[in-house]
């Protein structure tokens, strides 16, 4: 099986703070040809750094609804950007024939089991990012960072 993966992971400093969230089992998965890295925010147009954004509102399935928005600490809107990244993920999962998408926890794209609730104070709650919901609605499974590194 091949993996679309949150490019953080894999050692890319692409996290909205210019660091990365390295492991090596999945540097591994990319080395052997098993796992694409990815990241849906720079592929939506946003910089990195970047400023840190949150849903606001439920989860992506409401952001893909047109019924939440994302926004940065600062205010700015940038649901657009988010909703881009989503689709051109799904467009290279559909490329390279990915059934599955390992992506970063708590992260308002990648987040599969828990995000940020918008407050900006580090709080989490249930729902997926908006890459997480837009794959998983058009057949592709999502599969939480942490939980592949407890199961790995």
């Amino acid at each position: 099986m091949i993996y679309i993966i949150s490019a953080c992971l894999a050692g890319f400093n692409t996290r909205y703070d210019g660091k990365n969230s390295f492991s090596e089992v999945f540097e591994e998965l990319v080395r052997r040809g098993k796992a694409i890295p990815f990241c849906p925010e720079q592929a939506g147009g946003l910089p990195t750094p970047r400023e840190p954004s949150e849903i606001i509102g439920k989860d992506g399935f409401e952001v893909i609804e047109g019924k939440a928005r994302v926004l940065t600490r600062d205010g700015k809107d940038v649901t657009e950007q988010f909703l881009k990244g989503a689709r051109e993920t799904l467009k290279l999962a559909n490329i390279t024939g990915a059934e599955a998408a390992i992506l970063k926890s708590k992260s308002p794209s990648c987040g599969c089991k828990k995000i940020y609730d918008g407050s900006f104070r580090g709080v989490l709650k249930d729902g997926l990012g908006v890459t997480a919901a837009y794959l998983k609605s058009h057949g592709i499974e999502v599969i939480d960072s942490d939980d592949y590194l407890e199961r790995h």
